[in-house]
């Protein structure tokens, strides 16, 4: 069933999340100071492509106020556009009856998008 639900989830907007994900990493390493965020935005990419079998969780020590200040420049750099990306995917799918557990993997990973320091994908 995740094979199933990853490829159908890549047809309704999975893909052009990855797409946007890797754009977004590629941008912002262009930058010395971007690089941290590039990377995180590569690995939320590889995320958005096969999310299906995959966790988020807190990581168990304590990142430190160094994460704070992370999440706040990406928030202020991009996270916004790309959750608000997954929000209307979401929105979108949770329309249908069928989109519903698409919908639901949208709206987690724009809860991921907002915070992603922080975290990791098991």
């Amino acid at each position: 069933m995740k094979i199933l639900g990853n490829l159908i989830w890549l047809i309704f907007g999975g893909f052009a999340i990855f797409l946007e994900y890797m754009l977004a990493g590629l941008a912002l390493c262009i930058t010395i100071v971007g690089i941290p965020f590039g990377i995180q935005s590569f690995k939320l990419g590889v995320l958005a492509l096969w999310p299906f079998g995959q966790k988020i969780e807190y990581m168990d020590y304590a990142p430190g106020c160094l994460s704070t200040i992370m999440n706040i420049i990406w928030l202020i750099i991009g996270g916004i556009w790309i959750m608000l990306t997954h929000v209307l995917f979401g929105l979108l799918l949770g329309i249908t009856i069928i989109g519903i557990p698409w919908a639901k993997q949208h709206f987690k990973m724009a809860s991921l998008t907002l915070t992603p320091f922080g975290r990791r994908i098991i």
